[in-house]
């Protein structure tokens, strides 16, 4: 028996690429299984294999207990002062042992005991590709399709399989048996067979990943492809830069005769792919990226995130893209929301902007329409930028002279401290619950502001739409901010259905 052992650890060792340790503990729990049904009585049994000859020593073991504790398990347990007897060192805790004898086993015994290996094995199979593969998340890795199952493909990675679900797959691929394909490893799921790897061929990481595959330069860090957004199937973009001056970022990527981007959007089913040049100036690089469209000018809000992309009338079309394919994916790109418009279309968000400042400076400030024009043309938008802007810059605008600057000014503060008490005062017939008030995210004044228009409970919030929140005079806040907080309101409706607020 003892050389059968140490067969079998090698064996299964070399065939399940499973560590000898592994194997010889699921071995030793075989053995002390088939030991304890050698016995009448329900026991604990161990059992310690020499890894050396392959001798083992099966033991009964006792656990010892407090002396004042119940013996909830007879046959298992034994209290300190009889433990003592065995072991004076012994303490609770710890275990008294009683070696047995290594009785030979039977073909039942010797199959429980191959049973009890096997599910050992499995486990730490299991155990390794996830300790293998969870680490490389994100990474792409090639395979060859093996088969389709419902839908998704089957895809076989060099002895271990993965799923290619059919929504991560590119649409109109037909991929067949035999084809090899590269994807990203988007997960490691844990289901009842052990750990499953899901694979993604529909991410812009893959285009990323393709690239730098294909493009040495990339490799060296002589060029960086920084980001991708894709219409999978249809159209790409990438973002590239160059470490190097004297390399040119697009020409690397497009390689000789269009080679390199050739290869890569065969490996995504000929989808067509845009190569921009990065650039550090956001609107620089929104130019780039609306490529082939022209664009006249560009207007940058900061704060909303967004641009205003000027175009001639005659590369409208071009730069939206057909569905508005174009403008996406250069949003996705560069992360900027980008609004297209014509020079007509500009001048009349112009004006209606315009229109509303105008009026609001003609009413705090009292002044005419000319001067609440000026302000706006000098790029004066708020109240407190006529208060604090630096009174030298005011007065260097032609129009205006020292005394009507400080008039202008002191008039701002006016309205201003006039806001502010007005504020107070509305805020504070504010009653919100307490449950709002305390909410996760929330402040004092958001609270209020949301209770002085019926929304006094986080079920009101919950039960408000973004817009809603947006319209609020005075709250002052962003349609993230808006979204954020309504979400943090629903979590009790998500956790009462079981499911998870942010997969919602």
């Amino acid at each position: 028996m003892a050389s059968e052992i140490l067969m079998m650890a090698e064996v299964l060792s070399t065939e399940k690429a499973v560590d000898k340790d592994i194997i010889f503990e699921a071995i030793e729990a075989a053995l002390a299984t088939a030991t304890r049904k050698r016995h009448r009585e329900d026991i604990d049994v161990h059992c310690t294999i020499d890894q050396t000859d392959g001798s083992y020593i099966p033991y009964r073991v006792w656990e010892v207990i407090e002396d004042d504790a119940e013996l909830e398990f007879p046959t298992k347990q034994i209290c300190l002062s009889a433990a003592k007897e065995h072991d004076a060192e012994l303490e609770v805790g710890g275990y008294v042992k009683e070696e047995l004898e290594a009785v030979p086993f039977g073909r039942i015994a010797a199959q429980a005991a191959k049973q009890v290996i096997m599910q050992k094995v499995r486990e730490a199979e299991r155990n390794k590709i996830k300790e293998e593969f969870e680490p490389r998340v994100g990474e792409m890795l090639s395979g060859v399709v093996k088969r389709q199952e419902r839908g998704d493909t089957i895809i076989d990675l060099g002895g271990l399989e993965a799923v290619l679900p059919r929504n991560r797959t590119i649409q109109r691929e037909a991929l067949r048996s035999g084809d090899r394909v590269r994807a990203i490893l988007s997960e490691v799921k844990q289901n009842n067979r052990g750990p499953q790897l899901v694979l993604d061929r529909v991410t812009p990481t893959l285009v990323l990943s393709l690239f730098r595959a294909e493009v040495p330069e990339a490799s060296e860090n002589i060029i960086e492809i920084i980001s991708a957004a894709r219409d999978p199937g249809m159209r790409a973009k990438i973002a590239v830069k160059s470490n190097d001056s004297k390399v040119d970022p697009v020409g690397a990527c497009v390689g000789i005769r269009g080679s390199r981007v050739q290869s890569v959007s065969n490996e995504i089913n000929g989808e067509r792919v845009d190569i921009i040049k990065w650039s550090e100036d956001p609107a620089q690089f929104v130019i780039n990226a609306l490529a082939p469209a022209e664009v006249e000018s560009i207007m940058v809000d900061e704060d909303k995130g967004s641009m205003d992309v000027i175009v001639d009338e005659s590369q409208l079309s071009l730069s939206i893209g057909r569905g508005g394919q174009n403008v996406r994916l250069a949003s996705e790109l560069t992360g900027w929301e980008i609004n297209i418009m014509t020079y007509e279309q500009a001048n009349e968000k112009l004006e209606e902007e315009s229109s509303g400042v105008r009026e609001m400076f003609m009413e705090k400030l009292d002044i005419d329409a000319d001067v609440a024009t000026i302000l706006i043309q000098e790029g004066f938008s708020s109240l407190e930028e006529v208060a604090y802007v630096p009174r030298d810059e005011m007065i260097e605008i032609e129009e205006f002279d020292e005394a009507l600057v400080d008039e202008l000014r002191q008039r701002a503060d006016d309205a201003l401290v006039t806001l502010a008490i007005q504020k107070e005062e509305l805020l504070k017939g504010a009653d919100p619950a307490e449950d709002l008030l305390t909410m996760e995210s929330m402040d004092d004044v958001t609270a209020k502001y949301l209770a002085i228009n019926d929304i006094k409970t986080m079920e009101d919030l919950a039960e408000a739409a973004t817009d809603e929140l947006l319209e609020i005079e005075g709250l002052n806040i962003t349609e993230e901010r808006a979204q954020e907080l309504i979400m943090i309101a629903r979590r009790p409706w998500f956790e009462e259905m079981g499911i998870d607020a942010e997969e919602a």
